[in-house]
């Protein structure tokens, strides 16, 4: 009986708590539905000048909204945190003015309104209890001063009141002139516009100090800015940039600097030129340095105190980039980007909150700076643990095609020792990383079997596999075929003459007597023929004598060195002969013929053909030949006594060419040309003219030498198995 009462207790206890249980439930749902705001309708209506109102009605008092525009395609996109879309249909078609149409979408806990513009241009926002209602201008350029910021927040939208406070001018990227205005907040609301070949910046909250309301002439820069003139602006500040040719502007805020960059037209070059300081304490004009190149997609972005975990969504989505924030990356960030590469913003807005990214393919981790070091650092440390723990193996690799030992040298980068194997441990202070191998790996070689003994961590092992897959193959060989010819030509004339004139008489005994008149002796040395005349007289003789000698010859010498080598091994050939000749060692001593005999030695000299060549093959097919081509031979003989010692003509080329494979080439040429012209003489009788023959000898020798080099080199390719 007492058992069946607490047991009915008991099932009544538990009966309430489950109906109190599932009341709490339903009370927690209905509040959260409540607290839930709804987008319930999109209204529009044509306003004058060519703008459009568009009216969002929600459920409740308008929340925070965030937004932001882009240039390509030009849309207005707003962020509404904690509501969902109630809207009958998905797109509202408007057409009007710069208005194309407004779409919305819901995901992840907040709505997207999206207005597609026709072309980019301005708008303002302002709320009313339900209602948030978007004014898109007529179509003017997207400027940095839309006032888009949190409703209901007045100051956020004004910045209040702030001071400039610096005013730089830099030459930036590829020509590019860069605009730096700095303030003493990050409260300023900035606004550029291009009219014509000025760029206007106003800022309707700022003030400018008298000392820097002062024209800056930038034209020494060679960039699209000719000047910056600074000046007082309806309780404002304003900044006219003049210009100069066709230009691309894009602006971007951070913090208390706004940043105009005025770049050139792409295909207009400009030259960079020395610095300028502006009067006064305008702010020092500098150079700028370590260009970048940004190829993202251009996007317009305006923030005011937004979180940067919201910034990094909205890049990721513009840029069709996965990007992993980390928790630590907290904070908000105020920017105003206009027609930005979308990787430039993303740097900026990584600069400005100390982060960084590390990215891999199509996903990037974004982290504080301090976070990612300590992290690379963690798995720096957790790899040299893993690999002074890792199980070592063992491996036997037969090399096919190199020299083990050869090979053993280059995973360890220590030279092997000599004899038939070498070996490198990892003991003592040689326990590091050292090429393939680990601080624990050894590797042998032996060179009878020209096999590899590998001991160390399985992924090391794998790595001198894939290593061996390329370095042990066949190399392709190169046929080098050189053409040495030496072509000569000689001519020589020589025309002399001898002449006397004899008297003759007779003595009175009755014998001859001859008196010589005179005698002309110009004969050609080695005549090849002679014409003899005498004229005889009863008291007198004339002899006459005329010798000639004409020579004509050609010759050609053609010597073909050939050699085949593997890539990048120096091969020589060499053919000739040696030439022997007595010298005479004079030690002192007595002069008899024993001695001399002792003193009399033979040496030799060769005459060599040699070409040495070292062929590489570069990756694109073509042949790099480091040669040297020697040609001698003897030329005569000069008799010095003691026996004939030869003379050489020695001729050779040192050269480094490319070539294509087998192209020929002329790689050295040598042009000799020799006319000489010789007459000998009797003074005033060889002028004479016709008889002038009788008294002289004339000579004329002309010669011609040519040395050319050709180089062919063939590629002989090894099939690879």
């Amino acid at each position: 009986m007492t058992a069946t009462k607490q047991f009915g207790v008991t099932k009544g206890l538990r009966s309430a708590l489950a109906s109190a249980t599932a009341t709490v439930a339903l009370f927690l749902i209905s509040a959260s539905a409540l607290a839930q705001n709804v987008l319930q309708d999109v209204r529009y209506a044509a306003a004058p000048g060519g703008k459009v109102d568009i009216t969002l009605q929600f459920s409740g008092p308008v929340g925070e909204v965030q937004a932001f525009t882009t240039d390509s395609p030009p849309r207005i996109a707003i962020d509404l945190p904690g509501t969902t879309n109630g809207l009958a249909q998905r797109r509202v078609s408007i057409g009007s003015g710069a208005t194309s149409a407004v779409s919305a979408a819901e995901a992840g806990g907040r709505t997207r309104v999206v207005v597609d513009l026709f072309r980019p241009a301005g708008y303002t926002t302002r709320s009313a209890g339900n209602l948030l209602v978007l004014t898109v201008d007529a179509g003017s350029a997207i400027t940095a001063g839309n006032a888009m910021a949190s409703p209901g927040d007045p100051s956020k939208r004004t910045g209040g009141t702030v001071t400039v406070s610096n005013i730089d001018f830099r030459r930036g990227d590829n020509g590019s002139g860069r605009v730096i205005m700095r303030f003493d907040s990050d409260q300023a609301a900035a606004d550029m516009r291009n009219e014509g070949n000025q760029v206007v910046i106003d800022v309707a909250n700022a003030t400018i100090p008298e000392n820097l309301r002062r024209r800056l002439d930038v034209t020494d820069f060679a960039t699209p800015v000719v000047s910056l003139e600074p000046r007082n602006n309806a309780g404002g500040t304003r900044l006219v940039v003049t210009t100069n040719g066709p230009y691309d502007t894009m602006a971007y805020q951070t913090g208390n600097e706004y940043v105009v960059e005025i770049a050139p037209k792409r295909g207009t070059v400009v030259a960079a030129s020395n610095g300028m300081r502006m009067p006064g304490n305008a702010g020092a004009v500098s150079t700028s340095a370590n260009p970048q190149r940004y190829t993202g997609k251009p996007v317009t972005f305006n923030f005011q105190d937004v979180p940067v975990r919201t910034v990094l969504q909205l890049i990721a989505e513009e840029s069709n980039l996965n990007i992993v924030a980390a928790d630590t990356v907290t904070g908000n960030v105020t920017l105003r980007l206009v027609n930005v590469p979308w990787d430039q913003a993303l740097e900026i807005v990584l600069r400005a909150k100390g982060l960084d990214m590390r990215r891999e393919g199509n996903v990037a981790w974004v982290a504080p700076q301090k976070e990612l070091a300590e992290y690379e650092q963690a798995l720096n440390t957790a790899r040299i643990q893993l690999e002074n723990t890792c199980e070592v193996i063992q491996e036997y690799i037969a090399i096919n095609y190199g020299k083990a030992s050869d090979i053993a040298e280059l995973l360890t980068n220590v030279e092997s020792s000599a004899g038939g194997a070498s070996s490198s441990g990892g003991s003592g202070a040689a326990r590091e990383q050292r090429g393939f191998l680990s601080s624990r790996g050894t590797v042998s070689a032996d060179d009878r079997t020209n096999t590899l003994l590998i001991a160390d961590c399985p992924k090391q092992v794998a790595e001198i596999r894939n290593m061996l897959l390329t370095v042990d193959r066949p190399v392709d060989q190169v046929l080098i075929e050189a053409r040495v010819v030496i072509a000569d030509e000689n001519f020589a004339r020589d025309l002399g003459a001898r002449f006397a004139v004899f008297d003759r008489d007779t003595s009175p005994s009755g014998d001859t007597i001859t008196d010589e008149g005179f005698d002309v002796n110009l004969p050609v040395a080695l005549p090849a023929g002679t014409l003899n005349l005498s004229i005889l007289s009863a008291s007198s003789a004339l002899e006459l004598e005329l010798s000639a000698m004409e020579n004509d010859g050609r010759g050609e010498i053609v010597s073909n060195p050939r050699i085949i080598t593997s890539n990048q091994r120096e091969a020589v050939i060499s053919q000739g002969e040696e030439i022997g000749y007595v010298t005479i060692n004079d030690q002192g001593g007595g002069g008899d013929e024993a001695e001399q005999q002792i003193r009399a030695t033979v040496a030799f000299k060769e005459a060599l053909l040699e070409l040495k060549v070292t062929p590489t093959i570069t990756s694109d097919g073509r042949v790099y030949l480091s040669l040297a081509l020697t040609k001698d031979d003897v030329k005569s003989f000069i008799d010095v006594g003691t026996g004939p010692v030869p003379t050489f003509n020695k001729r050779s080329v040192s050269t480094a060419v490319l070539i294509d494979n087998g192209q020929t080439v002329v790689i050295g040429g040598v042009y000799e040309f020799k006319n000489r012209n010789d007459v000998q003489k009797v003074p005033w009788l060889g002028d004479v003219p016709f008889l002038g023959r009788l008294f002289k000898k004339t000579g004329r020798s002309v010669s011609k030498a040519e040395l050319l080099i050709f180089v062919t080199p063939r590629v002989l390719q090894v099939s690879r198995r």
